[in-house]
């Protein structure tokens, strides 16, 4: 699945994220056996993290998903021809796993979560299980997974595993949630001033409160069962119903948290880990200070891209430094305030169809083309490239809703305007591209329901003696999870965890065809279990070929698996 932007994967043309309140203060857990208890089904006892103690309802909800895994062990996947809206002929095919709203009330209101899989392709004594894959977000399906299969690349993977994709909860066809009525036309051109007045910031926030009020209308009481811990908790129940007593699982962006806590929360329930383009588990960062974290990250892509473009100026005719291509994108930036391209691209549409040359160098080639061409007097690829697509509005809200819902839900945000200005304001000095619409993404989260459910962050690591061997990869100058987050995760992981880093390199999403280097070990860990070492490094993937004007590539490479989203 392409989605216009991402954020931890998420597709984030409209993407914002969300304010969580403090969570209630911790009991300590009653009852005989809580302990051995927990050892026994592979979970780590206590709060979220392992802490001593947990609350009755914290307790309730892991004893809940212990009872629901129980039982979709026993039933098993019923796996059929898949829905013609899946797109997904034979032979993916697709069943529905039925889970609970509420970890708390097992017997409770259930929803369904859609799920894709092809059996493995190679000798039956040597499949090694499911391996199930996570591309992002929240707020992103992982349907088309199983087509990977295939591809050359995979053949081996292939050959070993059941491939398995779903989309999540609140995702596609498992209990879509909305925040607005989701066939509204996408709005558009939208102007985004270049440095936001007094104004503009009291007109975005009055929007962000608006679109929280409306996840709490459409939602209602639902509204606090879409958090992490219940993305986990619905991974231990689907492992358990694929009828595998330890989870394979590719994690990408968002999915290498959700990868990390389920680690976390089930340590001895884990068979092979790949955390593909990790974010920063730390609790004190999850999620306001991650997303501050992206802008000087995304300025570092920004500049790669302008770099790029000017080393190909015979091409593209746009300045022979970055800083001359960065002048040209401002004309460009200019005439589009003045008369939107194609009456629909705005600075808005602009900012965010160049905010994915951040996230993915292949869509360089293009992105410079359009520029150059509307320079020459012809918007249509411009307008192609960054004009709102109506046929994805429904896809695009139901993906933005569930990622605010999830991360607004997972942590506490700031609910002053007074600390998101001032911290944003600071950013902005030298990370001018992407900070403030970042900022803007976010800014339901100061106004989350209060009566939503709020997470305490898992302390990611906690029992992590406890874990077999995994695997983390990232590119070095990755803007949407930077480099520390990838350093930070396999610290917490603990000595068995080995990091594979794609050097000088910034796509976001590294397995999967772009680096044969970086796919060599990530085969090598899921067939073996082995890793090359503690710390790896890959040479870069080769960059893009320049299209010229009359969009004739020379030699651009196919990349399988889609970009994480």
């Amino acid at each position: 699945m392409r989605t216009t932007l991402t954020r931890y994967g998420a597709t984030a043309a409209v993407l914002s994220l969300a304010l969580c309140a403090p969570a209630a203060p911790a009991r300590a857990a009653t009852g005989p056996g809580t302990a051995a208890a927990a050892r026994a089904a592979g979970t780590t006892a206590g709060a979220p993290g392992g802490a001593a103690a947990e609350t009755p309802a914290e307790r309730a909800r892991r004893l809940g998903a212990e009872t629901v895994a129980r039982r979709a062990a026993a039933r098993r996947l019923d796996f059929g021809a898949c829905p013609a809206s899946e797109g997904l002929a034979d032979p993916v095919r697709c069943a529905l796993l039925r889970v609970p709203l509420d970890y708390a009330r097992p017997d409770g209101p259930q929803i369904s979560l859609a799920v894709s899989r092809i059996t493995a392709t190679g000798d039956r004594a040597a499949r090694q299980g499911s391996l199930v894959h996570n591309p992002g977000g929240p707020g992103a399906s992982g349907m088309y997974f199983p087509l990977v299969a295939d591809l050359p690349e995979w053949s081996r993977v292939a050959a070993a595993y059941d491939l398995v994709g779903y989309a999540p909860r609140g995702v596609g066809r498992s209990a879509p949630l909305s925040c607005r009525a989701p066939g509204a036309r996408p709005e558009g051109p939208t102007q985004v001033p270049e440095r936001p007045s007094a104004a503009y910031k009291k007109q975005r926030r009055a929007a962000a409160e608006e679109y929280a009020r409306g996840c709490a209308r459409r939602a209602g009481a639902a509204l606090e069962h879409y958090t992490t811990l219940d993305n986990v908790r619905d991974l231990y129940v689907l492992r358990a119903a694929l009828g595998d007593e330890r989870l394979n699982f590719l994690g990408a962006s968002y999915g290498t948290y959700l990868g990390a806590v389920y680690a976390t929360l089930y340590p001895r329930r884990v068979r092979r880990l790949v955390f593909d383009s990790a974010v920063d588990p730390d609790p004190r960062r999850i999620w306001y200070r991650d997303n501050l974290d992206q802008s000087p990250a995304f300025e570092r892509r920004w500049a790669d891209f302008r770099a790029w473009v000017a080393r190909h100026h015979d091409v593209y005719r746009l300045g022979r430094t970055a800083e001359a291509v960065r002048a040209s994108y401002e004309k460009v930036r200019a005439g589009v305030a003045r008369e939107p391209a194609g009456g629909v691209v705005g600075t808005g549409e602009l900012q965010a169809a160049y905010l994915k040359a951040a996230y993915y160098d292949e869509v360089w080639p293009r992105r410079a083309a359009a520029l150059s061409a509307y320079l020459r007097g012809d918007p249509g690829p411009l307008t192609e490239q960054a004009g709102p697509d109506p046929a994805a509005a429904a896809e695009n809200e139901n993906a933005r809703a569930v990622y605010t819902a999830v991360l607004c839900n997972d942590a506490d945000w700031p609910a002053d305007w007074a600390t998101w200005d001032r911290d944003n304001t600071e950013l902005a000095r030298t990370a001018p591209f992407e900070t403030w619409a970042n900022a803007f993404l976010n800014l339901p989260c100061a106004s989350w329901p209060a009566a939503a459910r709020r997470q305490r962050p898992v302390a990611v690591g906690a029992g992590a003696a406890a874990l077999p061997r995994t695997l983390v990869v990232a590119a070095e100058r990755d803007g949407a999870t930077p480099y520390p987050g990838a350093l930070e995760l396999q610290r917490r992981l603990g000595p068995e965890a080995a990091l594979v880093t794609e050097r000088g390199a910034g796509t976001h999403g590294v397995v999967g065809g772009r680096n044969d280097c970086v796919d060599r070990h990530v085969e090598r860990y899921l067939l073996t279990g082995d890793t090359a070492g503690w710390r790896v490094t890959c040479a870069p993937h080769p960059e893009p070929a320049p299209v010229s004007l009359d969009d004739r590539a020379a030699g651009t490479r196919r990349v399988p698996l889609p970009p994480v989203v």
